[in-house]
């Protein structure tokens, strides 16, 4: 083979972006004969070997609903999640700091064994490693970054080239490639976005209390505070007591928490939680980034197709995320299969189109219920604070409606 060649390598898929939207989309096609190429950025060749430990956690979690749960099932990475680590919870109890108004939720009001799982995004990415490691037809270029993209020619195939020097090229190009996705950038996909005008710190915290599996989160006028529970691997005596924290704040108080040294920074902390369990004991590295809302107006064009983030990102206060990228994931997986299968062409638009059809309408939904979260619980005049208490406290008190919401959040109305 010539160093031409070899630098010129076909495919008939190249998924963008390595993580674990982009993973499980390739995943999902270990069994169609398809060639795919996963590429990323980052070096990803240890992931699968990660082992967790005892008493530190990845800052990064995701709230994994169970319709995520049996899409990775399917894949065969699920059972690598729950051989590592990772915390189902069966609750989950939201109030508001401004009133008496709470709703809690309960997976055994609708007879379910969880609301969800709460996994540190490492886990969750060594799990989907270990799978892609075994199965033939995914090859991953890592670490290596797209510098630039060549749209649909004649022969219906998109080409990227690599910062190595590697051209690739294929009948489809699938951007999973995060918020700030080069692929959608360089492709010229259009955006809808809007500052949220907050910051989200996260860290992990031990806490004097155990969370008995219920997540908590607190409604305040300058942001919303989740404790998600986590839980050691084996069966440690303290292996309820520690909590991943999302904390979504203003700006300017987000500097002032960043500044504060860990004793204040925790003092803080457990006020804003009204001490629901216990002291802060300790707290890992504090993290902070800007939250912004972001919509590609178009999810697909000729050869190519955006999923997860690179479609669409959303305000974390529910943990929707990376459940809405898994379904994208899925729904364009099952497209493109069912489009292999009729021998058409896989990068077609028509056919692209019908994936953009089934998640479209879905992902703007859920990001317009959690803009309108967020609106609702931003500082408001006193009588709309009052009915905003009352709306809560009735909410909790109809089972009809309550229920409807957490099938919705777990994802149980899902194709």
């Amino acid at each position: 083979m010539s160093d031409t060649q070899a630098q010129n390598l076909d495919y008939d898929v190249i998924v963008a972006g390595g993580g674990m939207v982009g993973a499980s989309f390739a995943l999902a096609l270990a069994d169609s004969g398809l060639r795919i190429a996963l590429v990323d950025s980052q070096d990803v060749s240890k992931l699968a070997e990660l082992a967790p430990c005892a008493d530190r956690f990845d800052p990064r979690v995701s709230a994994i609903t169970p319709a995520s749960a049996a899409f990775l099932e399917t894949l065969g990475a699920w059972r690598g999640v729950k051989e590592r680590r990772c915390a189902p919870y069966t609750d989950m109890h939201v109030w508001d700091a401004d009133g008496t108004g709470a709703i809690h939720f309960s997976a055994q009001e609708i007879h379910a064994p969880v609301l969800g799982h709460i996994v540190e995004n490492a886990v969750l990415l060594a799990a989907l490693y270990v799978r892609i490691a075994e199965t033939a037809n995914i090859d991953v270029l890592a670490p290596v970054a797209l510098s630039d993209l060549a749209l649909s020619n004649a022969q219906g195939q998109v080409g990227i080239r690599l910062e190595d020097g590697r051209n690739i090229s294929a009948a489809l190009l699938v951007a999973a490639d995060g918020a700030n996705s080069k692929v959608r950038e360089l492709a010229g996909f259009k955006t809808k976005e809007w500052d949220y005008q907050h910051q989200a710190i996260v860290t992990t915290v031990k806490t004097q209390l155990a969370h008995g599996a219920t997540a908590i989160q607190r409604f305040m006028a300058e942001g919303t505070l989740a404790f998600l529970p986590l839980r050691q691997s084996g069966d440690a005596a303290d292996s309820q007591q520690y909590c991943s924290i999302v904390w979504s704040v203003l700006p300017d108080y987000a500097q002032s928490l960043m500044a504060m040294d860990d004793a204040d920074f925790a003092k803080h902390l457990q006020a804003a939680i009204e001490s629901k369990l216990g002291k802060i004991e300790h707290l890992d590295t504090r993290y902070s980034f800007p939250l912004r809302q972001r919509h590609a107006v178009d999810y697909v064009q000729p050869g190519i197709a955006l999923i997860g983030d690179a479609a669409h990102t959303i305000h974390p206060l529910a943990g929707q995320g990376v459940n809405l990228g898994f379904l994208d994931a899925k729904a364009l997986a099952e497209e493109v299969q069912r489009t292999h299968s009729q021998h058409l062409a896989i990068g077609d638009l028509r056919f692209l189109r019908r994936y953009q059809r089934r998640r479209i309408g879905h992902n703007l939904g859920m990001m317009w219920v959690m803009e309108g979260f967020k609106r609702l619980f931003a500082d408001q005049p006193l009588p709309l604070r009052w009915l905003r208490n009352v709306g809560m406290s009735g909410l909790d008190h109809s089972s009809v409606i309550k229920h409807q919401l957490m099938r919705s959040a777990m994802g149980m109305e899902q194709d």
